[in-house]
């Protein structure tokens, strides 16, 4: 039996009188790469606050790492690494001095900082700017550099909220590698994204239309149920489908 980290059932997110996660059901299993897709306002986001303990659900459950996010929000936390596109490291710190921050939330050890940022430094190659304010640093640079901060504790899972937003084709495809290689050392990655052709590289994918989860398998499946060349014409299917309802 596969080993399922992430199992979410029947999940609600309400503000208000507007439902942003409409009673949505799945899972995901050990270190498989699932991608989360939707338009902007489709309630990704929404979703992975709730698992990552940031946001209360409003109805159903969910357990990550074999935690309930409701209940143990803490030991959900310690459990992951999380990044977000919008803000993930603090522009007027150095690249060190991030490190080192992030590192003592996620609980490490002074010599587990020293050895573990200090050798993720020099695979980035960027041993040579730890002193520089990470403000100074091109956006592909920091994201690269997020992301490899979220690791550094060696979470179960991953949590990746639209990290390859704005960035050039080339820092896109230099980041999904980093990926393949976090879930092939075993670690799970859950990541959203808006950009449809991402969803290729993706173990499975679910797609989210106005709060609800429509579709839900894998890249060349979803394109033979849908009878789709791609994934962004199966997303417009799902979309005009919605729009008709």
């Amino acid at each position: 039996m596969e080993n399922k980290v992430i199992i979410v059932e029947d999940l609600v997110r309400m503000f208000g009188s507007f439902t942003a996660v409409d009673h949505i059901t799945f899972d995901v299993k050990q270190g498989e790469i699932f991608g989360f897709l939707g338009a902007n306002g489709a309630g990704k986001t929404t979703t992975m606050k709730m698992l990552t303990g940031l946001l209360s659900l409003s109805g159903g459950g969910a357990k990550v790492a074999g935690h309930d996010v409701q209940t143990e929000p803490e030991k959900v936390k310690k459990s992951i690494g999380y990044m977000s596109q919008k803000f993930a490291l603090y522009d007027d710190l150095s690249v060190w001095e991030n490190i080192r921050f992030y590192s003592g939330v996620y609980g490490l050890t002074d010599k587990e900082i020293q050895e573990g940022g200090r050798a993720m430094l020099d695979k980035l190659g960027l041993g040579d700017v730890h002193n520089q304010l990470i403000g100074a640093l091109p956006l592909g640079w920091k994201q690269k550099l997020a992301f490899s901060v979220a690791l550094l504790h060696q979470p179960e899972i991953v949590f990746l909220d639209e990290p390859t937003s704005g960035v050039d084709p080339v820092t896109r495809r230099q980041f999904w590698e980093m990926i393949y290689e976090a879930a092939e050392s075993g670690t799970t990655v859950f990541v959203t994204t808006h950009y449809m052709d991402e969803a290729e590289y993706c173990d499975r994918i679910g797609i989210m239309v106005a709060g609800k989860l429509p579709a839900l398998d894998t890249p060349a499946r979803l394109k033979q149920q849908f009878k789709s060349k791609s994934v962004d014409e199966v997303f417009v299917k799902l979309v005009r489908d919605r729009q008709k309802k």
